[in-house]
C-alpha cells in the first residue's frame, strides 16, 4: 500500500478526537489539509474509510481496522527512527517542538543556540501554539516534544504514553496598577475584594488555576476582562484596568510599567517539557530536554 505516516497519523487522531477540525489543531494542518490526507489514504487503500453521521465523521469498519494497524506501524517508525539516530553517533535529524509564547520568548532563544552549537546537524523546528493544546499535540504526534505548563492546583490529567519532566517552578505574584497598594511588600488574595481582575478563561488550566486559589483564600475574583494573551494582560494592568497574577517568565514577555507585589498566598506553576514515552531516549529528543534543562536551570541562577 502507498501511503505516508502523515496520512496515518491523521487516520489514527480521527479515532481520536471525532472532527476533522480537532485532528487539523491536533497536527498543525488545516482541515483541508486533514481532510486531503484522508482521501488519498481511502485512494491507497481502495475502500471509504469514512462515513458521514451528521456533522461528524465515523470510521467504516476498514477505516477502523485500518487504524488500529497504523497505530502500531507509527509506533515501529519511531523505535526505527530511535535506532537510526543512535547508530550513526551523530545528534542528527529534525525535531519538531511545540511552545507557548512566553516560552517562545524567552526560553527557546538561548536553547536554539545552545542546540545549534552542541550538534550542529540537528535541525529543530517549532510551533507556537496555545499552552493547553502543547499535550495533545505530544501525544497525537503533531510535535515530538513541548514546552508546557502544569498547575498544581489543576493539573494536567497525567497520560501512560506521556512523560512530563518539570523544568523549574515558579511563584505567582500580584500585578496592580502603579499606586494601588503603595506602600504595602505583601499582599493577601483578599486585599483584591473590590478590585477588577484580568484572568483567562475559567475553561483553561490557568484560568481554573487561579480561581482556585482564590476560592481556597474565600474570595470569587471579579473577572470583569477575560484574556488569554499575556501581553495584552499586562498591557491592561498597566493601562489601570485591573490586576492579575504574573510569573517572572510572563514579565520578560513584555516592558511594562506597574507594580508587582508579592503574594502571600503560595500560587505556583511548573514549566514542563514533555514527550512520549516511546521518543524519551531518541538521542535527539534526550538532547534538547539536556538543553532546556541547562538553559532554565541557568535562568533560575540568574534570578536568585
Amino acid at each position: 500500500m502507498d501511503w505516508t505516516s502523515a496520512q496515518l497519523r491523521s487516520l489514527v487522531e480521527l479515532t481520536r478526537r471525532g472532527t476533522v477540525t480537532a485532528v487539523a489543531q491536533a497536527l498543525g494542518y488545516t482541515p483541508g489539509g486533514v481532510s486531503q490526507q484522508i482521501a488519498a489514504l481511502e485512494k491507497a487503500a481502495g475502500t471509504p474509510l469514512l462515513r458521514r453521521a451528521g456533522r461528524r465523521v465515523e470510521l467504516t469498519d476498514a477505516g477502523t481496522a485500518l487504524a488500529r494497524h497504523a497505530e502500531r506501524i507509527l509506533a515501529t517508525e519511531a523505535e526505527a527512527v530511535e535506532e537510526l539516530e543512535r547508530g550513526g553517533g551523530v545528534v542528527c535529524g529534525t525535531l519538531r517542538v511545540g511552545l507557548f509564547a512566553t516560552a517562545a520568548a524567552e526560553i527557546l532563544p538561548p536553547a536554539l543556540r545552545q542546540m545549534h552549537a552542541a550538534h550542529p546537524e540537528l535541525a529543530v523546528h517549532s510551533r507556537d501554539m496555545d499552552v493547553d493544546e502543547v499535550y495533545d499535540a505530544v501525544a497525537s504526534g503533531g510535535v515530538d516534544l513541548a514546552l508546557g505548563l502544569d498547575h498544581p492546583d489543576v493539573p494536567i490529567p497525567r497520560d501512560a504514553a506521556l512523560r512530563v519532566t518539570r523544568l523549574y517552578r515558579e511563584r505567582f505574584a500580584l500585578a496592580v496598577p502603579t499606586g494601588w497598594m503603595a506602600g504595602r511588600d505583601r499582599a493577601a488574595l483578599a486585599d483584591t475584594r473590590d478590585l477588577a481582575w484580568i484572568l483567562p478563561s475559567a475553561d483553561s488550566y490557568y484560568g481554573r488555576a487561579v480561581r482556585t486559589a482564590c476560592r481556597r483564600a474565600g474570595l470569587e475574583p471579579d473577572v470583569q476582562h477575560e484574556v488569554t494573551d499575556t501581553a495584552a494582560t499586562l498591557a491592561l494592568v498597566e493601562a489601570g484596568i485591573g490586576v492579575s497574577t504574573v510569573t517572572e517568565l510572563m514579565l520578560g514577555l513584555r516592558a511594562s510599567r506597574f507594580d508587582v507585589v508579592p503574594l502571600r498566598e503560595r500560587i505556583e506553576r511548573h514549566v514542563v517539557v514533555v514527550c512520549r514515552a516511546s521518543a524519551e531516549h531518541r538521542p535527539a529528543v534526550a538532547a534538547l530536554v539536556d538543553v532546556l534543562r541547562t538553559v532554565t536551570d541557568q535562568r533560575r541562577e540568574t534570578q536568585a
